[in-house]
């Protein structure tokens, strides 16, 4: 009796192990799914959320070599860069800004845009920039069209110019929104900084087009959007700014507007080569979303280009320019 009573003893305590070896097991298994769970889902936000790859190679659009085989033009054409700090190239290495770039080919250049620069096609091209990083369109207007060399009376010229950016960002909404730093505006408060914008721009237009009685063709850029379309700037540890893409789109509206009523001004849609290359890059789920190359362009300030950037913009520019003076004789 004793000893069956010892084996059933036995037996339940071995059924009690059995059963706490289970629970423990299941704890364990439950730890390592909400673990791994974490672990996921920490990569998961890291990678769509906050990680921006800058990625490697040519960026932007395909050029074709064919229009830039042969000479366009022998005539004296002076090019000149105005505006701010995109065009002064912040944030690239000397020789690696879109200016630069459109001049002369850097010695490591791209193998399909070897050779494909102005001073390839027009060898008696000379060139300024004037441009000035953080600087607003009224000092574009008031401190760097004064500058402008001398030109003679048979010199052709290439004006490339970024403007108006710094207009919406300054001040990042650390003081109240004004002219030329109109952060945290609301639309209302913004129109009539926008109609004085779209003055400065005409002014600037009409002296150029004066200064340069040969010829002047102005390649004005309009303004990208670092949130991809979406305006959630406070994503980057930047004040919420509810109407900033009123605003933006307001002032690109000007510079388009500005292309179709002047013969002499082309437009480089920055904002809409750039979209999908902003905070978003590597949301599949978006709009703008670029499978071909899911990469950040900008630079680590958020407001200038990294130099793939650069790159991108300036095959904007030349699309454009060779469309312009490729037919010139």
């Amino acid at each position: 009796m004793t000893h069956r009573f010892n084996n059933l003893i036995t037996c339940y305590c071995s059924s009690a192990d059995f059963q706490s070896a289970q629970v423990k097991s299941k704890r364990f298994l439950v730890v390592v799914f909400f673990g791994v769970f974490l672990i996921c889902g920490a990569a998961f936000y890291v990678h769509f959320w906050l990680s921006r790859p800058i990625g490697n190679g040519p960026a932007g659009p395909a050029i074709s070599r064919d229009a830039f085989s042969k000479t366009w033009s022998n005539r004296q054409v002076l090019f000149v860069g105005l505006g701010d700090s995109v065009t002064a190239g912040f944030g690239a290495r000397k020789g690696y800004s879109y200016f630069d770039r459109l001049a002369n080919n850097p010695p490591d250049e791209f193998d399909d845009l070897r050779g494909i620069c102005l001073k390839a096609v027009l060898p008696n091209l000379h060139y300024t920039n004037l441009s000035v990083s953080g600087s607003t369109s009224m000092e574009h207007a008031e401190k760097q069209i004064p500058r402008l060399p001398a030109a003679g009376s048979n010199v052709l010229a290439i004006v490339v110019m970024t403007t108006g950016g710094n207009d919406l960002i300054h001040n990042y909404g650390r003081t109240p929104p004004r002219d030329q730093a109109m952060y945290g505006a609301t639309f209302e408060e913004a129109k009539p900084w926008v109609a004085e914008f779209g003055q400065r721009l005409d002014s600037v237009v009409a002296r150029l087009e004066k200064h340069f009685p040969a010829g002047c063709e102005i390649f004005l850029a309009d303004i990208y959007d670092p949130t991809d379309d979406q305006g959630d700037i406070q994503h980057t540890g930047l004040p919420a700014w509810k109407d900033a893409l009123k605003i933006l789109a307001a002032y690109n509206d000007i510079i388009h507007k500005l292309a179709a009523k002047d013969p002499h001004v082309h437009v480089i849609d920055m904002r809409d080569c750039f979209l999908g290359h902003g905070i978003h890059c590597t949301q599949f789920w978006t709009k703008h979303y670029d499978s071909k190359d899911p990469h950040y362009w900008y630079y680590s300030n958020l407001e200038d280009p990294n130099e793939r950037g650069y790159d991108a913009i300036r095959r904007l520019f030349l699309v454009q320019i060779e469309k312009t003076f490729a037919p010139l004789k």
